[in-house]
């Protein structure tokens, strides 16, 4: 059912010609992508990457919106030849506008950004992935100004592109791509929100954001308002085996705290984390849409140190001119030697004009010639990088405070549910709960964080529409 957590399938990945396209998903999941396409996919030859790349992703309405605004794309390189030349593409959307605005502009953010990304063979990966948000923002903006009902529509747009050479993040908006590793979680992106700004300029005290002093759901960049927009570009990051990276909406960061997601990634697969988090985030109330993306280098073949390779270019000229045409060529010599026949019979009039003719094509042919002044491109590795990120990071050195936070939050949350005389089968719950249990006491956190998230997606299975008909806001306690 729409909206309803599911928990996502492991991604099997399908063949395309400009690179493995698994899915741009609004209301869906990758299960129900594969689902759809099964016998497309069964007649293609295909490269299995789960060996190498653990991926999962879903996108759910949340509890309290009639429509889903959010989109998401997976595109994967066909094969380990073309990922060292194009790389695994990964994006989220998050749409604004009334009507289906919101919805229209982030489908288009996902959809342009991956078939620019995919033609502009001519650039390095960083200035591709710039060259790609750009033209998708102006589709978005050129749409909007051509329909009074989608005026204004904007969407954020988080795309991390995972490379040889490491992983490199385009951004704008205010969704947003983390990095777990070693028991530290690292934001890659910059918030373009009216908080974090003015927090960056020493406006606001984090006494201040905890009060509320100022709405955190007013951003200050998005794709679409404007025909421009200034993107963000990070990295090149380096990539580890066991590295976990997630790009994600405000629905989930707006209920999930940041030390939670570094416990979850840390103790759960990306397909227990993603239907984990979702659970979580709709059983605080779901007020937004929520959209998630969980990657994970499972094999030294995706690391960038077992590569050696020339660096990545920022900056690469690009200005190319077409073939001199030799028309342009003969008609200069033509006016010059009309100029000389006139000036030889004192035909003076036309001399002067064929003269002008003449040095008009003469500059033509020279301008051809002369190569244009632009920057040299940069060099960039992990010690030079673009952007200013990681740009906050948090340790967390055991799943542990959450496991026994969930299992008081499991608790709280069955009381809540029997006290509106529902009927439940809590066979499944209880299972669960109690194996979780046992393996917290045993000092097992990471296993029993994952029985807690069993109970917690039985608990949103069972109750989910319920849940969305009442008026309460949380179910499930912070």
């Amino acid at each position: 059912m729409r909206g309803t957590p599911r928990r996502p399938a492991t991604l099997v990945p399908g063949q395309s010609a400009s690179g493995l396209v698994i899915t741009s998903g609004n209301f869906q999941t990758i299960q129900g992508f594969r689902e759809s396409t099964a016998a497309n996919l069964m007649s293609e030859q295909q490269f299995d990457w789960e060996p190498l790349l653990g991926l999962s992703a879903s996108t759910d309405i949340g509890m309290r919106r009639s429509n889903n605004q959010d989109n998401y794309s997976v595109s994967l390189a066909s094969d380990l030849d073309e990922w060292m030349h194009r790389g695994h593409l990964l994006i989220v959307a998050d749409g604004m506008g009334a009507h289906a605005a919101g919805e229209l502009a982030s489908k288009m953010a996902v959809d342009n950004v991956t078939h620019a990304y995919g033609k502009h063979h001519e650039m390095s990966p960083p200035d591709r992935m710039r060259a790609a948000i750009d033209e998708a923002n102006g589709k978005i903006h050129e749409r909007g100004e051509s329909n009074s009902d989608f005026h204004n529509m904007g969407t954020t747009c988080s795309a991390l592109l995972l490379l040889p050479h490491g992983a490199i993040a385009g951004h704008v908006g205010d969704s947003r791509i983390y990095r777990w590793r070693d028991g530290v979680l690292h934001q890659l992106t910059f918030d373009h929100s009216l908080v974090w700004e003015l927090q960056e300029t020493g406006k606001l005290t984090e006494e201040e954001i905890d009060a509320n002093a100022v709405p955190k759901n007013v951003i200050t960049r998005s794709l679409g308002p404007s025909g421009g927009v200034e993107i963000d570009i990070e990295g090149p990051f380096a990539v580890e085996v066991g590295d976990k990276y997630l790009i994600c909406s405000d629905g989930l960061t707006g209920r999930v705290g940041d030390e939670e997601l570094a416990a979850t990634l840390s103790a759960l697969s990306p397909e227990q984390a993603t239907t984990f988090l979702v659970d979580l985030a709709n059983l605080r109330g779901g007020p937004d849409n929520i959209t998630i993306v969980v990657a994970e280098i499972r094999d030294s073949q995706l690391a960038s140190a077992s590569h050696q390779l020339e660096p990545l270019l920022s900056g690469v000229p690009t200005l190319t001119r077409e073939p001199l045409n030799p028309l342009l060529l003969i008609a200069t010599l033509v006016c010059a030697l009309l100029a000389l026949a006139m000036l030889a019979t004192q035909h003076y009039g036309i001399a002067i004009a064929s003269v002008i003719l003449a040095v008009v094509g003469a500059g033509l042919v020279g301008y051809h010639f002369i190569d244009p002044m632009q920057p040299d491109p940069v060099p960039l590795s992990h010690r030079n990088r673009l952007g200013r990120g990681p740009h906050r990071e948090w340790q967390v050195d055991t799943a542990e405070p959450l496991a026994r936070r969930l299992a008081q939050m499991l608790q709280s949350g069955r009381q809540n549910v029997e006290a509106r005389g529902w009927v439940v089968d809590w066979g499944e719950f209880d299972r669960s709960f109690q194996c979780g249990i046992k393996l917290l006491d045993r000092g097992n956190a990471g296993q029993a964080l994952s029985e807690f998230a069993n109970a917690i997606h039985h608990l949103a299975d069972e109750c989910g529409q319920r849940m969305r008909s009442d008026p309460s806001d949380t179910w499930i306690g912070t």
